[in-house]
């Protein structure tokens, strides 16, 4: 059963159009994860769900019953859930008090209140700080507290807004940590946005990808990061080998595709003639010295142009002997061995179930 349904919602601001034709349905325990470049509408659309802007036109369902802002019975869609955004704000109270006043508000007793509070103190590991002043504490654990004090209502619907936009590596692992215990649970629906593309694969069941305020794509991690629908969605998530093409040739089901006058094989349902966009992700490319130990489909002769580090990796961009740039990821300890550096010419493999074909129009 679906939670939460979404039918055709669109919405303006003014004379902008922000979302377009909104299609969207999340089951009840299902951790999906909404992605997309700055200003595509993901937060418009998570104030939407929690009724906190209206629609210029289209449906929501919450729990089953279809509800809109200003609705009489919105209280009880409202009490379904509760939402975290990128800058939770903080009462002048303890840590404990901040976590508790949703509780008191909805008139908990003073055991049930302590109980509940406990507990949520102790999911986001913050028990040494229970008597703390809230407003002394640092951004990644104000975060942590936002989510303890929207759990504690047990709600059946968390929205949570780049939960770990602007914090440092360390407390955004914290706050992974923390949803990580939540999403596997499977007691809470989450809904969260974020810019970060590898939080999204790690923490989501399901994805939807919103460009230009359309959802352009949504499934599992794999489907969205492996077999993007798109240019645009493989622009986005990381895909930065994107070449235009003519399938010149088919042969039980694998193409030979022409690309800047070089040849690329791939496995595509896309007949003889069609025009594409040919996309390899860098980790799929692996570089050799020599031609005679690769035995992928794929192998282009290059010249290394430049290698730039990547955290534990390094980013390597290889001309190939046609013109074609490609973008390539290797370990340090790789580079190393195989002697890489800028000028030295290499072959890049990669295997023609490796390739992703997309109609070009």
């Amino acid at each position: 059963m679906a939670i939460l349904k979404v039918e055709n919602i669109g919405k303006e601001f003014g004379s902008a159009r922000v979302l377009e034709e909104i299609n969207l349905e999340v089951k009840k325990g299902d951790a999906m994860v909404l992605i997309g470049p700055t200003g595509a509408g993901k937060t418009t659309l998570l104030r939407i769900l929690n009724l906190l802007e209206k629609p210029t036109e289209g449906k929501l369902y919450i729990g089953g019953e279809e509800t809109a802002v200003g609705k009489k019975g919105n209280l009880k869609a409202r009490r379904l859930m509760a939402m975290v955004g990128q800058k939770p704000i903080v009462f002048n109270l303890s840590v404990y008090d901040n976590i508790a006043c949703g509780l008191k508000w909805r008139g908990f007793k003073k055991d049930e209140i302590k109980s509940k509070v406990n507990r949520a103190i102790k999911l986001i590991g913050m028990g040494e700080h229970a008597l703390r002043q809230a407003k002394t504490l640092s951004g990644g654990e104000t975060q942590r507290l936002a989510i303890a004090r929207a759990l504690v209502t047990e709600p059946q619907i968390l929205l949570l807004d780049e939960p770990t936009a602007n914090l440092d590596p360390v407390s955004a692992a914290k706050i992974e940590e923390v949803l990580t215990v939540i999403i596997k649970s499977g007691e809470t629906t989450v809904v969260m946005t974020t810019h970060d593309m590898s939080q999204g694969q790690r923490l989501a069941r399901h994805i939807g990808v919103l460009i230009n305020g359309r959802l352009l794509q949504i499934g599992s991690p794999t489907d969205i990061f492996a077999r993007p629908a798109s240019k645009e969605i493989a622009a986005l998530v990381g895909v930065d080998n994107i070449a235009e093409g003519v399938v010149t040739a088919k042969d039980e089901g694998t193409a030979i595709i022409e690309i800047n006058g070089g040849k690329v094989q791939a496995v595509t349902g896309l007949d003889k003639g069609e025009k594409v966009y040919v996309m390899v992700r860098p980790e799929d490319i692996t570089i050799f010295p020599q031609t005679e130990v690769s035995s992928a489909k794929n192998l282009l002769k290059g010249k290394i142009k430049w290698l730039v580090p990547s955290g534990p990796l390094l980013r390597v961009g290889l001309e190939t002997a046609t013109g074609l740039e490609l973008f390539c990821l290797v370990t340090k300890s790789s580079a190393t061995e195989l002697g890489l550096k800028e000028g030295k010419e290499v072959y890049a493999s990669f295997k023609a179930t490796a390739v992703r074909v997309i109609k070009r129009y």
